[in-house]
């Protein structure tokens, strides 16, 4: 094996390229893997019931919590290094191989605790045998690493795509054949599994892994600063379940989470995948912090951009969206989903924060950010619940604009944007999806349609041509980078 090929020095366009070629594997490919999910998702949640998703979300407190510390905050270090050599893949390797193992023998051993606290026996079960996929973390993160440093995200998209088969697939069979609960925790572990194969063969840098970490000083405290950043993010999304899941039933807690992932499927699910490409973008020239300042307000403005409209056409069209998706017994999602959303845009802009800060070297603010979080969410969900499922979801709207002031104000400095430059990017789409929103709310009302699905037709129809038009009208450059970006051409002047 060679040592890890440095572009640091690489002239800009090739590197813009690059760029661009990454994002749109990485968007492309996570486009049609989620639908592919969405699709096999939705029908299993059509055929399960809330109280399978309210047990399985109390199972995710300690499964995210472990995860916090599987060492992909270690395969992040290993990514940000400069120069990376054959020793460094080996003792990465080899941290992660250790650290799992500790982990699934702890989840193992803790089961029946968190069993007890949410006084679901079954729960125990589910969680040993969730303790299987700390075994092909290792491989995942590691391939993961690899492949990041390379650039290489068409190895990614190929392990995502195959793994996104995998899972949906699995939990279609499993549905289908009266699996029940279980059916969500056997499709995990066909996609993890997957996901680890797939990642070790793109990357083909097969290494024995070293349990000497003599040399991995630096590695390991990058790592242990994202993992405390993590922890920090753990305390602020799952404190939300751990709260309520000693106060709601089952069903009353899979409305509330149910809802809780529909609004958060664009933040949660298409944003991560190019903060992995930001985060690599950014850790090539952290040291042009006028280049990393431009990289993110231009991020902002065009994930905003795709992200706006999907939070402002939720709240327009929950009703019908519910009632055709997930059916008529998760009916009740539909008015936590209409208060919930409005807390997206703040929280979608605050996570693209993490990669520029962490890339330039300065995990510590993610760590700041995520101490705050840390109080702050959890005491707004502590108010919140004294008013049942529509207060916790009232909860967030305090939260995360609070919480997005405090992380721009850190932030910003290290990246070298201004508020003001910050709120121009985001301004935009954000006009044209609240346009959006009002004029297919005013359709609605007009129209008064009585059956959910053409009802819906012509609601999605109407929002897509709003806000298609008002960016034509008033916001034509944010519209011309987006077709920049997709066509790598000089877009034409703005008229």
């Amino acid at each position: 094996m060679t040592q890890s090929p440095e572009i640091t020095n690489q002239p800009l366009e090739s590197f813009t390229d690059q760029v661009r070629t990454a994002v749109l594997w990485r968007s492309g490919t996570q486009i049609f893997s989620q639908i592919l999910t969405w699709a096999s998702t939705f029908l299993v949640i059509r055929i399960l019931n809330p109280s399978d998703y309210g047990l399985f979300a109390m199972t995710q407190v300690i499964l995210v919590l472990l995860n916090l510390l599987n060492g992909y905050g270690l395969a992040s270090g290993y990514i940000q290094k400069r120069e990376a050599s054959l020793s460094d893949a080996r003792q990465l390797l080899g941290m992660l191989i250790l650290v799992n193992l500790i982990l699934g023998v702890l989840q193992f051993a803790a089961a029946p605790l968190a069993a007890a606290y949410y006084r679901q026996p079954i729960v125990a079960d589910l969680l040993r045998v969730q303790a299987l996929l700390f075994l092909t973390t290792p491989f995942s993160a590691y391939g993961h690493a690899v492949l990041c440093r390379r650039m290489d995200f068409r190895g990614q998209a190929a392990a995502n795509l195959a793994s996104a088969i995998a899972g949906a697939g699995t939990a279609l069979t499993c549905a289908l054949s009266g699996w029940g609960i279980w059916t969500l925790i056997a499709a995990p572990i066909a996609l993890f599994g997957t996901h680890a194969t797939i990642s070790m063969i793109a990357a083909n840098q097969w290494v024995r892994p070293s349990f000497r970490f003599s040399g991995s000083g630096a590695m390991a405290r990058y790592g242990a600063l994202i993992a405390t950043s993590q922890f920090f993010w753990f305390l602020q999304s799952q404190a939300d379940v751990v709260i309520a899941g000693r106060v709601l039933d089952p069903h009353a807690l899979g409305i509330y989470t149910t809802s809780l992932f529909l609004t958060q499927i664009f933040v949660s699910k298409f944003v991560p995948p190019l903060n992995e490409v930001a985060f690599s973008a950014y850790a090539r020239i952290q040291e042009d912090r006028a280049a990393v300042a431009g990289g993110f307000a231009r991020s902002v403005r065009l994930i905003l951009l795709i992200g706006a409209p999907f939070y402002m056409g939720l709240f327009a069209v929950a009703d019908p969206l519910v009632a055709v998706i997930l059916g008529d017994k998760w009916l009740a999602a539909a008015d936590v989903i209409r208060i919930i959303v409005f807390a997206m845009p703040f929280m979608t802009v605050q996570v693209l924060f993490s990669p520029a800060t962490d890339a330039m070297g300065r995990p510590d603010i993610s760590v700041g950010n995520g101490a705050l979080a840390a109080l702050l969410f959890p005491v707004c969900f502590l108010v919140g619940i004294q008013f049942g499922v529509a207060g916790l979801a009232a909860s967030w709207l305090v939260a995360h604009p609070l919480y997005l002031a405090w992380c721009a104000r850190r932030s910003l400095p290290v990246i070298g944007l201004s508020p003001r430059a910050l709120a121009a990017a985001a301004a935009p789409p954000m006009l044209a999806a609240i346009a959006m929103a009002g004029i297919v709310t005013l359709i609605d009302r007009m129209t008064m349609i009585g059956d959910s699905v053409p009802r819906l037709i012509l609601l999605v129809a109407s929002g897509a041509a709003a806000y298609a038009v008002w960016l034509m009208l008033f916001a034509r450059p944010t519209l011309n980078d987006a077709i920049t970006l997709v066509l790598n051409r000089k877009a034409r002047a703005a008229t």
